[in-house]
């Protein structure tokens, strides 16, 4: 396969698998917080920190191949994007990733107080901008790549 073919399929693989990671991490936290035990959250929180060594090369790999198919200076959706990934960038490596270390010690130690009911409300909403950020380029990538069909590529706004 020629490197034009491999780039973009390398994008979209990296890109939804790293939107399924974060929302799998949301929804087995929100799952064991609403109906298991202190040990299940721990187990949860440990598996989370874990999974960060799958999910940042994910990431890593969708803004990388992301902006080797945009250019130096991308426009229109392909711009937008690029704007949407940075804020998912910083959103992941400020709040997300030392969340999910703060919170899997907390838990490990057995420590379920105000700061980790707290660190854990800011987990859910970052994790939440992201998976909406990500979710709207993926979106924009499928309408770039005219994958969605004409009519709907005109109607997104971009």
């Amino acid at each position: 396969m020629n490197r034009n073919r491999l780039i973009p399929r390398l994008h979209a693989f990296a890109g939804i698998l790293a939107f399924a990671i974060i929302a799998a991490f949301l929804i087995a936290s929100a799952a064991v917080e609403l109906g298991g035990t202190r040990q299940a959250v721990a187990s949860v929180k440990t598996t989370v920190a874990w999974a960060l060594t799958i999910l940042v090369p994910a990431l890593m790999a969708t803004g990388l191949t992301g902006f080797l198919m945009a250019g130096a200076r991308p426009r229109g959706r392909a711009g937008i994007k690029l704007a949407r990934m940075r804020v998912v960038a910083a959103n992941g490596l400020l709040v997300l990733v030392p969340s999910a270390i703060f919170l899997a010690l907390k838990a490990g130690a057995g420590e379920f107080d105000a700061i980790f009911a707290t660190v854990q409300g800011v987990e859910f909403f970052a994790g939440g901008v992201n998976l909406v950020l990500m979710g709207l380029n993926i979106r924009d990538g499928l309408a770039i790549t005219d994958r969605l069909g004409r009519s709907h590529s005109a109607r997104c706004v971009g």
